[in-house]
């Protein structure tokens, strides 16, 4: 589905590709042209320009990814291949059942703060802000999910679950016999079992729980005093501030690891 342009914005492309694929993210898809399985066009500006090719190509990734947990290099193996119909094997490829279990899930994402959009000119920049202020708004309103029903939501066993659980990535409470999980528990197994596909073990995740928690202290300092208001008005400005906080915490971080990626990756 092209605009009145004859490409697509990152932007745009993520918005086609989320009701297939919820896990995906503007990070993957950078992922993704970083190890040369897509290579978009670029603006003038260096923005990517995404083509129908393009975005059929990507979902033919996503599809090898999720039907039958292809590594990258065999799928980029096949996109290389001249003989691979490519169409042909979109129009094909079902989910099967094999593969990490974490990794099979195709559920909507849960109510958490949705991945940010790349800052293009070409896709509305209040676009990611606000859907994270839509999140923090209704945070406290979001339904905790018992623990048979996220194991069947995101397809994992009760062993992974303990994992996550001993790591202190999820945590759960008891209500009577049922141990009740917050709605964002779906989401970091789903991202943990993906990680674990790629060769990092749970364990190493505590990295990211820790940088979360320290983000969260700092961003307190600022809006704790606005929350105590029991203003309205005053709640909103800490929503705001809360969302623009991690929209610059997510780039800077982005940043950081793409400078020393580049550092990692420049010939010796």
């Amino acid at each position: 589905m092209m605009t009145d342009r004859d490409y697509l914005s990152i932007g745009e492309v993520l918005a086609l590709l989320l009701e297939e694929f919820p896990d995906v993210t503007i990070s993957k898809i950078r992922f993704l042209e970083s190890q040369g399985l897509i290579e978009p066009e670029r603006t003038p500006s260096g923005y990517r320009k995404f083509t129908d090719s393009e975005v059929e190509r990507l979902r033919f990734i996503l599809r090898e990814q999720k039907a039958n947990y292809l590594p990258l290099r065999v799928i980029k193996d096949k996109l290389e291949d001249e003989s691979q119909d490519i169409s042909r094997d979109i129009e094909m490829s079902d989910v099967t059942t094999s593969g990490h279990p974490a990794a099979r899930a195709a559920v909507p994402r849960p109510a958490a703060v949705p991945s940010p959009v790349e800052q293009d000119p070409m896709v509305p920049a209040s676009v990611a802000k606000e859907q994270r202020k839509l999140a923090l708004k209704h945070a406290d309103k979001t339904e905790s999910v018992p623990r048979d029903q996220l194991l069947q939501q995101v397809d994992i066993d009760a062993g992974f679950l303990k994992e996550l659980e001993s790591a202190g990535l999820v945590s759960g409470h008891e209500v009577g016999d049922t141990t009740f999980f917050d709605p964002h528990s779906a989401s970091i197994a789903r991202t943990a079992g993906r990680f674990l596909e790629m060769g990092i073990d749970i364990r190493h995740l505590r990295a990211w729980k820790t940088s979360a928690e320290r983000e969260l202290s700092l961003f307190e300092q600022r809006i704790l005093p606005l929350l105590r208001q029991r203003n309205p008005a005053a709640r909103d400005e800490a929503i705001e501030m809360l969302a623009e906080f991690m929209e610059l915490g997510t780039q800077l971080r982005e940043s950081l690891l793409m400078r020393d990626i580049s550092r990692l990756t420049e010939p010796r």
